[in-house]
């Protein structure tokens, strides 16, 4: 008698497990979406080019940004974080592009000198790659 029992319990755990897992995984709100509400976005295609950036990352829309040593801005503006540690947002991105060391002392991203406008529309581009 005993076994009906125990076997209803584990059938009814196993049902109950997959609510758990994913309830569990939506603990924490996610950051808010990215935006960029200044910026020229042709402008920061350009600027991508300019500065190099398809050398280390793919970017789609940039012709021959096929870089493998960062990672792909493929659905950039979809992402959740900047450099994997900042809320994806207009000003960290900006703040990212124009001084990643001061961001991430030692990262691999160089910091190319790009003025706070050009970040700007670097970031307005980004932003349509969702």
């Amino acid at each position: 008698m005993m076994l009906p029992r125990r076997l209803w319990a584990l059938g009814a755990a196993l049902m109950i497990l997959p609510v758990v897992a994913v309830t569990g995984c939506a603990s924490t709100a996610p950051p808010p979406p990215p935006e960029s509400r200044n910026g020229r976005p042709d402008r920061g295609a350009e600027l991508i080019t300019r500065y190099g950036c398809g050398s280390c990352h793919t970017i789609p829309g940039i012709n021959r940004a096929d870089g493998l040593v960062g990672p792909p801005l493929t659905r950039f503006g979809a992402r959740s974080y900047v450099a994997g540690q900042l809320p994806n947002n207009a000003d960290n991105l900006q703040r990212w592009i124009s001084d990643p060391q001061a961001v991430e002392p030692g990262t691999a991203m160089p910091d190319l000198g790009v003025t706070a406008i050009d970040a700007q529309d670097i970031a307005a581009y980004l932003y349509t790659l969702d």
